[in-house]
């Protein structure tokens, strides 16, 4: 918290509740901002001091929890709001646009140690949560930048966006007819890439590139940094869950074999000839599918049937599969001529994007897919709570400015639910 070492002797407290300021009394008390607070009074030193930089920080954080579009709509909320005034430490008059401006700036200059604002808050979740970090989620989000599109003269002059560019997602399925459909968004501006706990919601790791930039370049570049700055994390990861943006077999080969996490993502049909099936390791009478169901043909009539899944041996880094027959009890012809009765042993290294630790044509691996909506779900309150969807922010670091506070905020008032007693309410960002 940014502490206010001096408070005006009349409190605006002795009038009323907080009430709607509970929100933002959570995330100053429980943000660990004392480092970046001594730094820029340190930067300041004996420079004008009208407008303290722990008041200013707080009105900033009020910005971010109150879901003001700009910085006029938090100076207008200030100027008529004294208790808020209160609470964030003003006690002259509202600061004028431009100091705002520069403060921004000040910020972010200091970027690594807001950042490691961001850091410290998810090490004490990890202390205070059971199982924090086990199931992970990723995935990208589109950002509009305020600005309408890239302007002809590209020199930057702070008003102008000349960092973001162009994206485009593309996406198909098939309608319960057979016929295919395909969805194209366009947008102008960056992309929110996010690793967040899928169990409780929580953001554990981010980045904000261009619109251009794929999901896949980011996610690598997120597992390096966790590598370099948070390793611990990685090692506590069982799984990682991502759709087809993320199939790719690098990244599952250094999930598992790196880190032992296992990889949980969706994958994209690469297969170009038409083929439904094919055949399995030069067995006769097993094929597979590019999702990776394995199907075995009985010797006598032909007849095709899914493979019962036997588990993942980790010292061989194989995937079990069992007979149908001897399994489920279904009668076979062919059973006593089958090269396949006592069940196959299918090597991940066979086809690491296809075959993966957990089976994905089993129920474990369904199971765990179903978690990638959770960082589906922080996607959203970073639009609907924190004001991603109408914002005034162009420029690449003013973006990943504006969502380090946002994230920070997020896990400044989950840190406050759990140390309060209310861990129930972690994910609550209204009251």
């Amino acid at each position: 918290m940014a502490i206010i070492p001096q408070m005006s002797l009349f409190s605006w407290e002795d009038l009323a509740d907080l009430g709607d300021l509970e929100r933002l009394r959570l995330v100053l008390d429980y943000l660990p901002d004392e480092a970046l607070m001594r730094t820029l009074e340190k930067k300041r030193y004996k420079g004008r001091n009208e407008y303290p930089v722990r008041a200013m920080w707080n009105t900033m954080l009020a910005g971010v929890v109150f879901e003001h579009t700009s910085i006029e709509s938090l100076r207008r909320e200030l100027s008529r709001n004294g208790q808020l005034r209160e609470l964030c430490g003003l006690t002259v008059i509202v600061p004028p646009a431009y100091v705002y401006t520069r403060f921004l700036k000040k910020l972010r200059a200091h970027e690594s140690k807001v950042e490691a604002i961001f850091e410290t808050m998810v090490e004490q979740l990890s202390e205070l949560l059971p199982d924090f970090g086990k199931a992970l989620a990723i995935d990208g989000k589109a950002v509009d930048s305020f600005a309408k599109g890239k302007h002809k003269d590209e020199d930057p002059d702070g008003r102008r966006d000349t960092d973001a560019d162009y994206g485009k997602k593309e996406y198909k399925g098939k309608h319960k007819d057979g016929t295919i459909w395909n969805k194209v968004i366009k947008w102008f501006g960056y992309k929110i890439h996010l690793i967040v706990d899928a169990a409780y919601e929580l953001p554990v790791a981010y980045s904000v590139t261009k619109a251009s930039v794929p999901d896949i370049n980011a996610g690598h570049d997120m597992i390096n940094e966790l590598e370099k700055e948070r390793p611990w994390l990685l090692g506590q990861a069982e799984t990682l869950a991502g759709d087809r943006g993320y199939d790719d077999t690098k990244m599952l080969e250094r999930l598992w074999d790196d880190h032992q996490t296992k990889p949980v993502i969706d994958i994209r049909d690469m297969w170009k000839d038409g083929e439904d099936t094919r055949q399995l390791m030069d067995i006769e009478n097993v094929t597979h599918d590019y999702k990776g169901t394995v199907y075995c043909h009985c010797p006598m009539t032909g007849k095709e049937r899914e493979m019962a899944n036997g588990g993942f041996e980790k010292d061989r880094a194989t995937l079990k599969k069992r007979c149908p027959a001897k399994q489920y009890g279904i009668t076979c012809e062919g059973q006593a001529e089958c090269p396949i009765a006592q069940g196959i042993r299918i090597p991940l290294k066979e086809d690491r994007r296809i075959f993966t630790p957990i089976d994905r044509a089993s129920y474990t691996w369904a199971k765990a897919y179903v978690k990638r909506t959770a960082v589906e779900r922080v996607n959203s309150r970073l639009d609907v709570s924190f004001g991603f969807e109408q914002h005034t922010t162009r420029g690449q670091k003013k973006m990943k400015m504006k969502t380090r506070l946002a994230l920070c905020t997020m896990l400044a008032m989950a840190l406050g639910h759990i140390q309060e007693g209310r861990p129930e309410k972690m994910r609550s960002l209204v009251s």
